[in-house]
């Protein structure tokens, strides 16, 4: 392949991935925007592959590496849970700051790139940069895993004066730079490289264990723009003008979601950096405590519930994480078409950051084959609840709790919340009393008109579908 039909074939990759951010925007455009992603990358890689700057000697290597690469993406598509999607996501995430470290090394000891003058210093300052974001992106995005996962506990860890640690760090990053640029010999300068990515190693382990558990979400956001950013800094490395545009594209992209992630939450990026909110302990609520909610939480059985959402005009669910779980997208699907089909008015509230990472639960209602239109976001659907007859929590928690607009003290205050308990009826699905991911308690499973139904979600809500087409 020439270079100008490698050329063109960039730039028409480069407009589907485009298209593709376009396309995902809107659940009922996503499917479309995933098949111009595919296509794009599909026509990228062969664009590469087949390209000038390919020899036929390393075709073979190539080649290899995309059977190998692929069957692990492809066992991974077919056995990983939708549960476990944003773990995925952050591991995908840390191998895109590996890449760029590789790569990064690579192309400061390839000895075939001969530059002198201005050139040498800003190839040079490419690869120190590119390094840095990927090993920040590499360390931050496996420490995420592990919390998504449950491996590491989502307890904020707070280090003492960590701030000034980080500022500290980022004045020897700053200073082996210049060493690094000073270096003569690709010996002399390998010293540097390697103390920096060790710091930009660790930094990235800090970052993320300082976040608590309830910023998780934006987290993953976050680390989505760093991967982009670091996969432009591998553009630059390797002159590949489409990897630093796929990765502008990204990082970009992350840096908004990350944005409108914070707004979501009441937190501005800098906070969530900062760390320290959401313990992830998920404690029930203790007696005597100051903040004890008062009333008495009520349980309801599945039959109960049934005859509620029988008896109602309007019916707005909340899915939450522990919907995830259950797995009980699909059957909260046959409950929407039962009631539906007794003329009940069935409709869905999504919180922005429900869920371990965003759009979490569009991807699992849009798996079941919920119809988009009846799918609202909290800003959309707020203002219907005091008119709602029924409304059904499955899972959530943080999102639906009164705190945040009832009780300045609370961790929480401030933020914007599902206020599902102006209702007629709530009512909450949960295994147990326990706090949420960002282990404040809520005052919702005590106010008078709210129901509690205990037990896996997917086990109830198969009891409440009997009963509804009985």
């Amino acid at each position: 392949m020439s270079q100008s039909l490698a050329t063109v074939a960039y730039i028409g990759a480069a407009i589907l991935f485009i298209l593709s951010l376009g396309g995902l925007s809107n659940p009922e455009s996503s499917r479309r925007g995933n098949l111009f992603g595919m296509v794009g990358m599909a026509l990228a890689v062969l664009a590469t592959v087949f390209g000038p700057r390919v020899s036929p000697a390393g075709m073979a290597w190539i080649v290899g590496a995309l059977v190998v690469g692929g069957g692990i993406g492809l066992y991974a598509a077919k056995v990983v849970k939708m549960t476990q999607m944003p773990e995925l996501v952050a591991l995908m995430h840390s191998l895109v700051g590996l890449a760029a470290c590789l790569v990064g090394f690579a192309s400061y000891v390839d000895t075939s790139i001969q530059l002198q003058g201005v050139e040498k210093v800003i190839h040079e300052v490419e690869i120190y940069v590119g390094i840095l974001i990927g090993a920040v992106t590499f360390s931050g995005s496996l420490i995420a895993f592990g919390k998504l996962n449950g491996r590491i506990g989502g307890k904020p860890l707070l280090l003492p004066a960590r701030h000034w640690l980080n500022l500290v760090a980022l004045v020897v990053v700053v200073w082996f730079g210049r060493e690094f640029l000073r270096a003569e010999t690709i010996e002399q300068g390998m010293l540097p490289l390697v103390v920096m990515t060790a710091i930009a190693l660790l930094f990235g382990i800090h970052m993320v264990m300082a976040i608590g558990g309830a910023d998780m979400p934006v987290v993953v956001s976050m680390l989505n723009s760093y991967s982009g950013w670091a996969a432009a800094a591998t553009g630059f490395m390797l002159s590949n003008d489409l990897l630093i545009v796929t990765g502008a594209l990204v990082g970009s992209s992350g840096a908004i979601l990350s944005y409108i992630m914070c707004n979501a939450m009441n937190r501005n990026f800098i906070s969530v950096i900062a760390g320290g909110f959401g313990s992830g302990g998920g404690k029930p609520v203790q007696k005597g405590e100051a903040a004890e909610p008062q009333g008495e939480a009520v349980p309801v059985s599945s039959a109960e519930t049934a005859e509620m959402l029988r008896e109602a005009k309007s019916v707005i669910i909340v899915p939450g994480y522990g919907m995830a779980v259950a797995q009980a997208q699909h059957t909260v699907y046959e409950i929407t078409q039962t009631l539906r089909g007794k003329g009940v008015n069935v409709r869905f509230g999504i919180h922005p950051v429900a869920g371990r990472m965003p759009g979490h639960m569009n991807v699992l209602l849009a798996e079941a084959k919920v119809p988009y239109d009846i799918v609202m976001e909290m800003d959309e659907i707020n203002d219907d609840f005091p008119e709602t007859d029924v409304v059904m929590v499955i899972g959530a928690n943080d999102i639906v709790n009164p705190s945040a607009l009832e009780d300045p003290s609370s961790p929480i205050a401030g933020m914007p919340v599902l206020e599902v308990w102006k209702a007629k009826t709530s009512i909450v699905m949960k295994r147990s009393m326990a706090s949420g991911y960002a282990g404040v308690d809520n005052p919702l499973f005590y106010k008078e008109n709210n129901r509690m139904l205990f037990g896996d979600a997917k086990k109830m809500l198969d009891e409440v579908l009997v009963v509804l087409k009985s």
